[in-house]
């Protein structure tokens, strides 16, 4: 098991790539937009290998201060090798108490995942 990528909620997207470009050295992948669902993000990976980090944006989602956007971190993403593996974690963790809060699924841009809670409440992300 490894930790696939991390995930930062962002309110100006384009400028944290470029930040993260300009002074990390990281290199953006192709931006995917789900317009249905207010959705953007970019998949950053780094000259050293290692986890990428995610940056996403939601103009859909409720602001949590008058005139700014979601910011912060979302989640961190766990790469279990195979769906089979992901479907067991997952029902593994559901029989132990923990709330599933989405999938298993396949995703939009590709990802077959499920996000669970963990103890206090942070968004985890099993995935292939």
């Amino acid at each position: 098991m490894k930790i696939e990528h991390a995930a930062l909620w962002a309110s100006d997207l384009e400028r944290m790539r470029e930040f993260y470009e300009s002074h990390f050295g990281a290199t953006a992948g192709p931006k995917y937009t789900n317009a249905a669902k207010g959705f953007e993000s970019y998949f950053l990976t780094f000259p050293s290998g290692g986890p990428r980090l995610e940056l996403m944006r939601n103009a859909c989602l409720p602001a949590r201060q008058p005139g700014a956007e979601l910011t912060g971190w979302a989640h961190l993403a766990f790469s279990v090798g195979s769906v089979e593996l992901v479907d067991a974690l997952t029902e593994r963790l559901r029989a132990g108490g923990f709330e599933v809060v989405d999938g298993p699924r396949r995703t939009g841009d590709g990802y077959y995942e499920s996000v669970i809670l963990d103890p206090e409440g942070n968004r985890v992300e099993v995935t292939v």
